[in-house]
């Protein structure tokens, strides 16, 4: 029933009779290797950049090419790319669904914070506190199992939510995570806090994740303008500001 409606909803927005539509009916029928939340995803952005590329604005044969290809991949649950590098995310819910090496995208960085490591380390230990500086989450929701909800904007207006656990927790030294079985996005990360003479400290960051959209939605996030990388930066500077003054910087990511 998903896969029919998803199907419909494609070749809906791409049109019976447009150059989409067209693309979507010649392509040759394959095997499902794309994840439902993929596909979900793959139409989100196939939809928007078709009609992108139809209306005049942007980069539109570029834009029409890739909205092509999105709404292919929702339509029939089969991406070219990943059959022929024999790659399947069709059971990225399972139940020992993870990380594959090779999958997903990885950013780090690290900046030097005014402040004791013990003073850094708690202020990150309360995962509550991670939406103050970190944009693209919404809400971090933590229990006292050292689990906790995470919810963040995805591309395109949408929302996605994962269950992470802790895997190290050393005061002062370094937190780790990753999400649970089943999640939206599989996702890990840890920071690493290093005592600097003068009472400062240096905060290493590494994030890891595998968003519904695989490698694909990350090219399609930086083809709309958002650069994980950029991203990060821009949080880690946020964080800075408010462990060091106990205030939000006064930018449109602040809350």
């Amino acid at each position: 029933m998903a896969a029919t409606l998803l199907t419909t909803a494609a070749k809906s927005i791409a049109g019976p009779r447009s150059r989409v539509g067209r693309v979507v009916d010649a392509l040759p029928q394959a095997r499902t290797n794309v994840s439902a939340p993929e596909r979900v995803v793959s139409l989100a952005a196939g939809g928007a950049l078709s009609l992108l590329g139809f209306d005049g604005r942007g980069p539109s044969v570029l834009s029409s090419l890739v909205g092509g290809y999105l709404l292919y991949r929702a339509a029939t649950g089969n991406c070219p790319a990943y059959q022929a590098l024999g790659v399947s995310t069709s059971d990225a819910t399972a139940e020992h669904s993870r990380i594959a090496a090779g999958h997903g995208t990885r950013v780090d960085h690290a900046i030097v914070v005014d402040k004791p490591a013990a003073e850094v380390y708690r202020f990150w230990r309360d995962l509550e506190n991670l939406p103050r500086f970190m944009t693209h989450l919404v809400d971090v929701d933590t229990t006292t199992d050292g689990r906790s909800l995470w919810t963040a904007r995805g591309p395109f207006g949408l929302r996605v939510q994962w269950e992470a656990e802790l895997v190290a927790d050393v005061p002062g030294e370094v937190i780790s995570w990753r999400s649970l079985d089943g999640a939206d996005v599989d996702t890990a990360g840890s920071v690493h806090f290093t005592e600097l003479p003068g009472g400062r400290t240096e905060v290493r960051v590494a994030l890891k994740y595998d968003p519904p959209a695989g490698k694909l939605g990350t090219a399609v996030a930086e083809l709309v303008g958002l650069d994980p990388e950029a991203q990060i930066r821009a949080d880690m500077q946020r964080f800075k500001h408010i462990v060091e003054t106990g205030t939000a910087p006064r930018d449109s990511g602040a809350r």
